[in-house]
């Protein structure tokens, strides 16, 4: 009897990998039809465990697709309409070769379409898994948005990112849904929470564009991304609108005639629209909205720890608070400053805004307005000032959004060295991380108060050391003379308390005499010998670390030293910085003195 096993590669590891080749030859695509599907349908290259038996024992390393996601690529009925424009673009070529131009119209006017909304429903079939997914959209979108025509990316996919971004931030103003702003060199990081879940994109600075001098960036792949974000953010903005109870497409209450002479109908409501600035028609009227929807927190008795819960209706209470952290503030933007991203923010948190009418259409009141409160500025002086309101940086207003309160702005006024701009985003619950002081009086108010007093003490003992100095000089001069005379008192005085204290002593030695219990001896605990024991007990648990793991072991606390040093040299470096200031004020007070004196 004859026993044939089982072939080579036909099990396992072997069956379940297939190299793109294969993948591409199995569904009959070129290569960036392939590309293309797998972007929209999100299939990506997978990692074998054994690449060796993935790629049948061939050599060199092969991008590999899972044999089920190609199965489930077969059944996509995108298939045909990618080999429909391959027919498409052979007709044209053609007869654009043969110079038949009405077969070319003809063609041209009847070119087959790709419709890709069934894919959006089918990989987020609910409006949580959208939102869940929305953080490359958007950041994509809105790098898009910014580009200007270019061979691999048609306008109109940059017109369509620039109206979906705008009607996305509409929909967080609407929702009060802004709770942190960071400003970077990459651009502006902001984070909103929808329906409880929390959304970080960036969008970049509007800089001019630069070409690229390289192509070191496939732009084709990223239109296809953009292509299929496009369609997703169409959705969620959508049912955005529809949860917040506004017209969609965004329509805005109508104004004036006079304006809409210049310009086309179309026009004039997407320039309205873009500017951030004009509040959205509702649907129907008395239906609450997001501003003034109010959160009970669940009260539960058994389950659920009480500090946790405290901490919950803290930080839903200070949300509360944000949302409405610029109302009764009236707001004027100079012209210098980056419009859009300050209205965005002051907006989303309840603030009126307003710039001047010539650099953008939507502004709602003039600078010479005796009613503005706050007036952002980044410049070192102005010819005319108003003594009615303050005249801040652009960083106070981002700076008050993270710290969740309207900040003083003595730090923030015209032409004064702004203090740090932190990163809200940062995780201070980790272990072994430098937080500066200016962090810290974030997380904790009472620090703050703590830094106030020590400020305090040293000026008053600056201003101490100065007096003191003068004192000390004025009593010197008087207590030279009555020195020789107090020194033959205190001989005498030190002799007479020596006397008393042999007797008290003698006294006490008969005492314990006299008594019939001993005094116990307390055994001090050497610090020493305590801390040679731990170290001892350590190096002993290090010992029973299994060998396959000790090299991750002495990785790991390589990187706990490599982190502390990192610390320590931070703090040094911090340290430094502050006595270098503290002398740098001193020597302003000592000139101060010197020139009142004089």
């Amino acid at each position: 009897m004859v026993v044939i096993g089982k072939k080579k590669y036909k099990s396992g590891e072997g069956a379940q990998f297939m190299t793109r080749k294969s993948a591409l030859k199995r569904l009959q695509l070129s290569l960036n039809d392939f590309r293309r599907l797998c972007i929209i349908k999100g299939i990506y290259p997978r990692e074998p465990r054994n690449r060796k038996r993935a790629q049948k024992g061939q050599p060199g390393i092969k991008t590999l697709y899972h044999k089920k996601d190609i199965q489930f690529l077969m059944h996509e009925p995108i298939i045909w309409k990618l080999r429909d424009y391959k027919i498409f673009n052979k007709k044209v070529g053609r007869a654009r070769a043969l110079k038949d131009f009405g077969e070319m119209k003809r063609y041209l006017s009847n070119h087959p379409t790709l419709k890709i909304d069934h894919i959006v429903k089918e990989r987020y079939p609910t409006f949580i898994d959208a939102l869940r997914d929305l953080d490359d959209c958007l950041t994509l979108c809105f790098l898009f948005s910014t580009f200007p025509s270019m061979p691999h990316i048609p306008r109109d996919q940059s017109i369509l990112c620039r109206r979906l971004t705008v009607e996305f931030m509409h929909a967080v103003i609407a929702a009060k849904a802004l709770r942190k702003v960071f400003v970077s060199i990459k651009g502006y990081y902001y984070q909103a929470e929808i329906k409880g879940q929390t959304i970080t994109w960036i969008v970049p600075h509007h800089f001019s564009f630069e070409p690229q001098k390289k192509n070191e960036v496939d732009f084709k792949v990223m239109s296809t991304f953009v292509e299929f974000y496009i369609v997703m953010l169409g959705f969620v903005n959508f049912r955005l609108y529809h949860a917040l109870n506004i017209f969609y497409p965004p329509k805005f209450i109508a104004v004036e005639k006079a304006d809409r002479i210049l310009v086309d109908e179309d026009a004039f409501v997407s320039e309205r629209i873009s500017a951030l600035n004009v509040p959205l028609l509702p649907l129907t009227a008395n239906v609450q909205t997001g501003e003034e929807e109010e959160v009970e927190i669940d009260n539960f008795s058994k389950d659920v720890d009480p500090s946790a819960q405290e901490e919950a209706r803290q930080e839903a209470e200070k949300i509360k608070k944000l949302k409405t952290l610029f109302k009764g503030l009236k707001i004027f933007i100079n012209r210098e400053v980056p419009r859009e991203p300050l209205v965005f923010v002051i907006r989303a948190l309840g603030g009126e805004v307003s710039w001047d009418k010539t650099l953008f259409v939507g502004s709602s009141f003039h600078e010479t307005d005796e009613t503005i409160t706050h007036q952002i500025v980044d410049r070192p002086s102005m010819e005319k000032e108003y003594l009615s309101r303050y005249y801040v940086q652009p960083q106070w207003v981002f700076d008050c959004v993270n710290a969740r309160e309207v900040l003083p702005v003595e730090k923030y006024l015209m032409g004064a060295v702004l203090p740090p701009h932190l990163s809200p985003f940062s995780d201070n619950r980790r272990d072994q991380t430098y937080i500066p002081p200016e962090e810290r009086v974030l997380m904790d108010p009472e620090y703050r108060l703590h830094n106030l007093e020590e400020e305090e003490d040293e000026d008053e003992e600056a201003e101490g050391d100065a007096s003191n100095e003068q004192e000390e000089t004025e009593a010197n001069e008087s207590t030279n003379e009555t020195a020789g005379k107090e020194e033959d008192v205190e001989m005498d005085v030190e002799e007479e308390e020596k006397k008393e204290e042999d007797e008290r002593e003698r006294e006490r030695i008969l005492k314990k005499k006299k008594m019939k219990t001993k005094a116990g001896e307390v055994i001090k605990e050497i610090p020493w010998e305590k801390d040679r024991q731990e170290r001892q007990e350590y190096r002993l648990r290090e010992k029973m670390v299994k060998k396959k793991h000790r090299k991750l072991y002495k990785s790991m606390m390589k990187g706990r030293e490599d982190r502390a040093k990192e610390i320590w040299l931070l703090r040094k470096k911090r340290r430094l910085h502050e006595n270098a200031e503290k002398e740098k004020q001193k020597e302003i007070r000592k000139a101060k003195k010197t020139t009142k004196a004089e």
